[in-house]
């Protein structure tokens, strides 16, 4: 009989079958996502569907839509707040708003948006600097479920405290309850907040550019690609980005050592706050 040698752990297989087969079946590609954080959602998906193995959820949501939607929802990054990091806001009034104020009509894309906390959080400021009339946010995500939720605007009540300290340590100039309604236990956010944004799904790993950006922001959303998924997101802004466009980033995510470096300069290395020059 033939000798076989084992090069993976059985685990690792049971993983690239069950990325595979999401890809080909729904199309969601996750196959260079970073594994660590994977395997840990993939557990969480497990226990969630009262399953022992990686391989009975492949057989699940290859033959259930329902799960893969739950499966979906998982892997997606929905981690977020209004004004979450609020210097990065300072820092954005303060370094990018000046470039921004050259511009007769401003495109932004937002990348990844998931629930909409950040996005909204941009419309106020935009408005508030007197931008938002001349400005398109263009806010994606790869979950259509997700992109839903960011389009109703309603977050937990609870939360508006936490909101309003962000708000405040970000500079904002008003009341911060002005931008929003308290019913029950939901703030429901401003109409007028969503009346120059454009929600869609778009997914990083798949799509193309679609359209030509003054600036891009995808904030802690490549900390969860693997190198190859990240240089494609890079190239991908690069492209749709206009000469002197600005890229915002997350903390942990640069565009130091990357094929990218050389076209762009930074405006603020702390937060990530890159314009490109070439």
């Amino acid at each position: 009989m033939p000798t076989y040698v084992k090069n993976k752990p059985l685990e690792h297989i049971e993983l690239e079958l069950l990325l595979e087969g999401v890809f080909r079946q729904y199309g969601f590609d996750f196959r260079k996502y970073a594994l660590a954080s994977l395997r840990r959602r993939i557990s969480t998906a497990i226990q969630a569907e009262g399953l022992a193995t990686i391989s009975e959820l492949q057989n699940k949501v290859l033959h259930d839509p329902d799960c893969m939607e739950r499966l979906v929802l998982t892997l997606s990054i929905n981690v977020t707040k209004l004004f979450r990091d609020p210097s990065f806001y300072i820092a954005f009034r303060q370094k990018a708003v000046p470039v921004m104020r050259t511009y007769p009509f401003i495109r932004i894309w937002h990348a990844g948006c998931a629930t909409g906390e950040e996005v909204y959080s941009m419309a106020i400021l935009l408005e508030e600097e007197g931008l938002y009339e001349r400005a398109r946010i263009y806010a994606t995500d790869m979950n259509e479920a997700v992109v839903k939720k960011a389009q109703a605007g309603i977050f937990p009540m609870k939360s508006m405290k936490e909101y309003t300290a962000n708000y405040q340590e970000a500079g904002g100039t008003r009341p911060f309850s002005e931008y929003y309604t308290a019913q029950y236990d939901s703030a429901i956010l401003r109409p007028e907040l969503r009346r120059n944004v454009v929600f869609s799904a778009h997914n990083l790993a798949t799509d193309g550019s679609f359209n030509e950006f003054n600036v891009i922001l995808c904030r802690n959303v490549m900390i969860y690609f693997n190198q190859v998924l990240q240089e494609r997101a890079q190239t991908l802004f690069r492209e749709s980005l206009v000469n002197f466009g600005i890229l915002a980033l997350g903390r942990k995510e640069s565009l130091r050592a990357s094929t990218h470096e050389e076209f762009f300069e930074p405006l603020d290395t702390g937060e990530r706050l890159y314009r490109r020059v070439k």
